[in-house]
């Protein structure tokens, strides 16, 4: 499966914010990247800052550009605000789900777990990342002993991480459910989403 495989920290240091993850490196060098990094004061253009916004959430949600463009897409179909729903399709999607749970110790892991038929959405194993949960689906450990483990070891190493309000998590047995569709204040976006409709909509 194609994905980002560059140094991340050059990534959120570019950008300002930890797209991966909370890090020290913005902490140490809080510049962009590169021999001009600390002198660089670029007026960006409309275009330009559209186009970064873009790339925060992309990186965040670990997509590729035409899996990005494919959400925007959809989310343009639904009924409602174009960017609420675009964050709904990114937050519903089964590896940060996953992630959100706590079953994983990032997205990355959490697409590995999907990827590896690791877990089961409502009885049946899953292992499309990509895949839309509902409000109602029951997310748990396949019935075998290492998929079990590797669900509890994280859950359990992840116990300070604060489950979000739109899910339901049973720690004792490992199930997660989905009580409803995530709200764009809940969902905590890098980005100024926004301004990604307007970049899309040029």
């Amino acid at each position: 499966m194609a994905r980002y495989k560059g140094p991340k920290q050059r990534i959120s240091r570019r950008y300002g914010v930890p797209v991966f993850g909370p890090h020290k490196v913005l902490e140490k060098r809080a510049y962009p990247p590169g021999q001009h990094g600390p002198r660089a004061r670029r007026k960006l253009t409309d275009y330009a800052r559209g186009l970064a916004e873009k790339q925060k959430l992309r990186y965040c949600y670990g997509l590729l550009e035409r899996q990005f463009r494919r959400c925007f897409e959809e989310a343009k179909k639904r009924r409602g605000n174009t960017a609420d729903m675009l964050l709904q399709i990114l937050e519903t999607r089964l590896d940060n789900v996953v992630f959100r749970l706590g079953y994983a110790s990032s997205r990355p892991a959490a697409r590995q777990l999907v990827t590896h038929g690791h877990l089961k959405v409502n009885g049946r194993r899953v292992s499309i990342p990509s895949y839309n949960v509902r409000p109602g689906d029951l997310i748990e450990a396949r019935d075998n002993p290492r998929s079990r483990q590797m669900v509890v070891k994280s859950l359990e190493s992840a116990a300070v991480r604060t489950v979000p309000p739109w899910l339901t998590l049973e720690k004792e047995a490992a199930k997660g459910t989905i009580s409803r569709m995530p709200t764009t204040e809940e969902a905590e976006p890098l980005a100024n989403v926004q301004a990604i409709v307007e970049f899309y909509s040029r």
